[in-house]
């Protein structure tokens, strides 16, 4: 049986820390609890939550908020190559990653220390130093909010991009995700490109890294530079990096010389929100109890107290002064409600 909460604070269910309330509330342990509640689904307004670690609550939620919280993790195939790992949804991500490190499987490495969970990881297309959910991507399953059906996605399907799927656009709020399969290397080509990367590992003194090694490097790179929201409370990286065609850059070039860049394909490249938000002078600057980090200029906190709407409004500022200095719109990672 469901069991539907009422009145429910979102406080300690989002990492922003907003106080605001969901006239319901219903956790989902399992794939028959989600098909029970799809099947017999009463409210009109719902929000499928994970960790609640890509959201800005706004206001009160006047409907119900699904949690989902099944848990499992298991190898449903192999070969002397390859493993095929098969993850709840309700999952944490780095639970995930941590198990395929400490068995030796590689590709999802790079994307240590993400918040949120498993079923979340698809939606956003999360991805981390040069890898992305889907470069390791199979299936998902999911189940079909209007009639309780099951459903497995390709990756095709799926319509991967810069932090997007198809459940971000055209199916959005159509589809619970209940679980993802992934398929990893047993013999791993690692990726540490990044400076940042390299840089961490030369102070840890390996020239050879592991798995291990690579999971460490990046934890400690992104312990770094984005505060804990146990005790700041943020979202993360707040804005996507933008992506411009190779002509805008060459202009901003003439202005800003040592912008940083990343090549997307032959006709555009990807710049630093950070960077074009701390060039606006707006790192370590507060607004009320709303401000940005003093270490990392892409992520917006809550000092303590501070609402959605004083969020919200701090990061419209922050796109007005960044459209006006460099004519690029930044566009929000986390999602608004």
């Amino acid at each position: 049986m469901i069991n539907i909460q009422e009145n429910i604070s979102l406080k300690d269910h989002n990492t922003f820390d907003i106080d605001v309330k969901a006239k319901h509330f219903a956790n989902l342990s399992s794939v028959h609890n989600i098909q029970e509640f799809c099947k017999h689904k009463k409210y009109d307004k719902f929000l499928i939550l994970g960790g609640g670690s890509n959201i800005l609550f706004t206001k009160d939620f006047n409907g119900i908020i699904v949690k989902i919280e099944n848990k499992g993790i298991e190898i449903i195939e192999e070969d002397e190559k390859h493993v095929f790992v098969k993850a709840a949804a309700g999952e944490i991500w780095d639970d995930l990653v941590e198990f395929c490190v400490k068995n030796n499987y590689g590709g999802i490495e790079n994307l240590s220390n993400i918040p949120g969970t498993v079923g979340a990881a698809p939606i956003q297309n999360i991805g981390a130093y040069g890898v992305e959910l889907k470069d390791v991507f199979i299936q998902l399953e999911a189940i079909e909010i209007s009639t309780g059906k099951t459903r497995t996605f390709s990756k095709n399907e799926c319509e991967f991009g810069y932090r997007s799927s198809v459940f971000k656009n055209e199916l959005k709020g159509k589809y619970i995700i209940t679980s993802v399969t992934i398929k990893l290397s047993k013999s791993p080509t690692l990726s540490f490109e990044y400076g940042a990367m390299r840089d961490e590992l030369k102070r840890l003194n390996i020239e050879n890294p592991g798995l291990k090694d690579i999971r460490q490097a990046v934890i400690n790179i992104r312990s770094s530079k984005l505060p804990d929201p146990a005790i700041i409370g943020n979202a993360g990286s707040f804005f996507k990096n933008p992506v411009v065609e190779n002509k805008k850059l060459e202009a901003l070039k003439r202005d800003y010389p040592n912008i940083p860049s990343y090549k997307q394909n032959e006709y555009s490249v990807k710049l630093a929100a950070g960077w074009l938000i701390d060039q606006c002078g707006w790192k370590g600057k507060s607004i009320g109890n709303a401000g940005v980090h003093k270490d990392q200029a892409l992520v917006i906190v809550n000092h303590g107290g501070a609402s959605g709407q004083e969020i919200l409004s701090l990061a419209e500022n922050i796109q007005e002064s960044v459209h006006k200095h460099f004519g690029i719109s930044l566009v929000p990672e986390v999602n608004i409600l």
